[in-house]
């Protein structure tokens, strides 16, 4: 919920103060019974709570869904089957489905559309692409306009340095790979910006799901690489929009000096 804009347009006298008693009644939180949906997380984080399908049932997350859009004009829903988009868009028709990353959506606005392409999403190959999508896809439900760079590994490092003007640009990196996970440690060797490495669990046996990936990145020889859990594009893509809100508010100090 926005309550910048909900007081701002009670202060104004465009909406009545019933209607805000009843958008605020069931803050911070809305009891489920079965979960307790929490309606402060955008006052708190700055962006509001997103559902994570997985070990739901279809009923569950349709409630959910329902409170959070009772509140929000933003849904999102991660690691969301086929299944899950179809009983959602039944009951939200405005809702969208990005099948590689598996995460249902609404449409945001790009409330930081100066910041366009600040965050750079580069994944190393095709079968890294589910993750890399749900970095994306999450990144646009909060607000950014990513740039993806795909299928640059480093079996093939010459795709990688033809993007080189590109990832200059970017405030933000996420680096998505898996197999070794070098792509991280190179990249993070040629940027001077905060760089967020994702492990994917592609690779052959001794690839160990990801962990293989994993050790590599957090061992990576590229100084200031942080890295998240395997497989995890949303906390990727969660904690690139953080930093560039943090760079976003510093910007409007310094553009409106007290």
């Amino acid at each position: 919920m926005d309550l910048n804009k909900l007081l701002t347009e009670f202060k104004e006298g465009t909406i009545p103060l019933e209607a805000v008693l009843d958008q605020l009644k069931n803050l911070p939180f809305e009891n489920l019974d079965f979960a307790l949906v929490d309606h402060h997380r955008q006052l708190r984080q700055g962006f509001p709570e997103v559902v994570y399908c997985s070990g739901k049932t279809l009923d569950q997350i349709k409630e959910i869904s329902a409170s959070i859009l009772r509140h929000e004009s933003v849904l999102l829903a991660t690691r969301a089957e086929p299944e899950v988009f179809r009983v959602l868009k039944k009951a939200f028709p405005q809702v969208k489905y990005n099948e590689m990353g598996k995460v249902v959506y609404t449409d945001a606005p790009f409330i930081h559309a100066e910041f366009d392409n600040h965050l750079a999403i580069v994944s190393a190959g095709t079968s890294d692409l589910s993750v890399a999508e749900e970095a994306y896809q999450t990144s646009l439900a909060f607000g950014y306009r990513a740039r993806k760079i795909t299928d640059v590994g480093v079996a093939g490092i010459h795709r990688l340095l033809i993007h080189k003007p590109e990832i200059d640009q970017a405030r933000v990196i996420i680096v998505v790979a898996g197999m070794e996970g070098a792509l991280a440690s190179v990249v993070g060797g040629l940027v001077s910006v905060p760089l967020i490495a994702v492990p994917t669990s592609t690779g052959y046996g001794a690839s160990f799901e990801g962990l293989a990936a994993l050790l590599a990145m957090l061992n990576s020889c590229a100084s200031g690489v942080t890295v998240c859990n395997i497989d995890n594009g949303f906390g990727a893509g969660f904690a690139a929009c953080k930093i560039l809100n943090l760079i976003y508010k510093n910007k409007n100090r310094s553009d409106n000096p007290k």
